[in-house]
């Protein structure tokens, strides 16, 4: 889990007042970013033409589920949609359809699209642009579950008890078209849900996703309240800020959980596939994390699992949000675990407290892609490909490739929305607080406003308020300095 996380919007969440000066500095360091992490750019041409003529000519499976009602949920103004969503009730339970873009009825295994997307691994995200793990032409067009178009999807078919569990045997996974009718953001949701709406898909997302939410408590899942650093261009301004969470994406992120977990279900049956998995802490970091709860003055109940804990935890508050820091500690050590014949030894995700599988981003993350042909072939007693498990042993790798360079992406171009934010404002001082230290003779100090989290010279003991004063800020390079005083 990483510790910061960042999200690219192209129109305004919240208020924002950390606006960075020069966009045309910034415009030209995400470039230079670019060619620094050899982020993959344009798509050579014979992955071009190969989309066109794949696009235009994929063949639609038989069954025809376009008389259901799907909506998409994702951030304003997105066009690679993965997932499309219908909920209904089942009697006293639920019947939950997840449609997922069917990426492997436009990839050859072998070919120019298959070749390069095992070079880009995933989709990277810059504030001014991305670099697809598809060429746009299937992901933002004949792939995408865009609303009004009939495209191929696998739906997986989900049937739930009263409590929101997936029965016993309420796993099906078929190949369809499908037509979403409306796409749907987040605030969209959470504003509609709020007031009252009608729209049974969204009344009853908000149900199953906190019953959902009921059951990871129950099984011990965890995570982490880290305040989610935002990144948003809006106009030709960029701007950054600490984005308040909305319950909707809570509600509609356990509907992907569950189908996560309905893949390593599959798998792990059929004995063959590919897991995400993440070991739970061990007794010694759950220790440790204990004491520096102690150390800064927070109680935590003896037999109180730590994602109870966890949970209660408020970032708006210094000693708080240094413990939440501290907490990364206990989730490390993700990793994906192919199989073919035995099930791993740790079949776990520590943090989801069960087994689960990548399956629901196929557009963006290559490793959903063969996941979902094994899930597909298993859940109808079918052999999985040859292909498929051929592939699965290199997964791990280009994953880790792909997922290091993305994350380095979203931190070098925050750190220079950061600078180019705090380039107006050398030599004023700053209220912050401090959130983690290193062997540097530094400390890790959060600003709420301006939204920055940037190192500090200087020492200061965890958890305390500090003034900090801003000597130098480049965008060139990305450097904020900042000194306790």
């Amino acid at each position: 889990m990483a510790q910061h996380v960042i999200r690219y919007r192209t129109t305004p969440a919240v208020p924002v007042s950390s606006v960075a000066a020069d966009p045309q500095g910034l415009l030209a360091r995400f470039d230079a970013i670019r060619i620094e992490l050899e982020v993959p750019q344009d798509f050579p041409p014979e992955v071009t033409q190969e989309a066109l003529t794949v696009a235009a000519s994929v063949t639609l499976p038989e069954r025809d589920e376009t008389a259901v009602p799907f909506c998409t949920i994702d951030p304003p103004g997105s066009m690679d949609l993965d997932q499309a969503l219908h909920i209904e009730r089942a009697g006293d339970a639920y019947r939950v359809r997840y449609a997922i873009a069917d990426v492997p009825a436009f990839v050859a295994p072998g070919g120019s699209i298959d070749t390069e997307a095992r070079r880009r691994a995933v989709t990277i995200y810059a504030p001014d642009r991305r670099s697809p793990l598809h060429p746009p032409e299937l992901s933002e067009g004949a792939a995408s579950l865009l609303p009004g178009q009939v495209r191929p999807a696998f739906v997986w078919d989900l049937t739930l008890d009263a409590d929101g569990d997936v029965a016993e045997t309420g796993i099906a996974l078929y190949r369809a078209q499908v037509r979403s009718v409306d796409r749907l953001d987040y605030d969209h949701v959470q504003q509609a849900v709020d007031a009252g709406t009608d729209d049974e898909r969204l009344v009853l997302l908000k149900e199953v996703g906190e019953k959902r939410i009921a059951l990871e408590r129950k099984r011990g899942g965890a995570s982490l309240p880290m305040p989610e650093q935002e990144v948003r261009q809006e106009g030709g301004d960029f701007t950054v800020s600490f984005r308040p969470p909305l319950a909707a994406e809570d509600w509609n992120a356990q509907i992907s959980l569950m189908t996560g977990m309905a893949a390593a279900t599959l798998m792990l049956r059929g004995g063959v596939g590919i897991l995400r998995t993440m070991p739970p802490p061990d007794a010694g970091a759950v220790a440790r994390f204990r004491r520096q709860s102690s150390g800064l003055g927070i109680e935590w109940p003896q037999g109180e699992p730590y994602g109870e804990f966890l949970r209660r935890l408020d970032r708006d508050n210094p000693q708080h949000l240094a413990l939440i820091h501290e907490a990364t500690a206990l989730f490390r050590g993700a990793s994906y675990t192919p199989f073919d014949g035995a099930a791993p030894e740790q079949p776990l995700h520590g943090a989801v407290a069960a087994s689960y599988a990548h399956v629901t981003a196929p557009l963006r993350r290559l490793v959903d892609r063969f996941g979902l042909v094994v899930c597909a072939a298993l859940a109808v007693k079918e052999p999985v490909p040859d292909w498929v498990r051929e592939a699965l042993p290199a997964l791990p790798d280009l994953m880790r490739s792909g997922d290091h360079k993305a994350h380095a992406v979203d931190r070098a171009c925050t750190d220079a929305v950061e600078a180019a934010v705090m380039v107006q404002h050398v030599g004023e001082t700053f209220a912050a607080s401090v959130v983690d230290a290193d062997r540097q003779g530094q400390v890790v100090v959060q600003l709420t406003d301006p939204a920055i989290v940037e190192r500090a010279s200087g020492s200061a003991a965890l958890g305390s308020q500090v003034r900090v004063r801003v000597d130098a800020a480049e965008v060139a390079t990305s450097t904020v300095d900042l000194v306790i005083v």
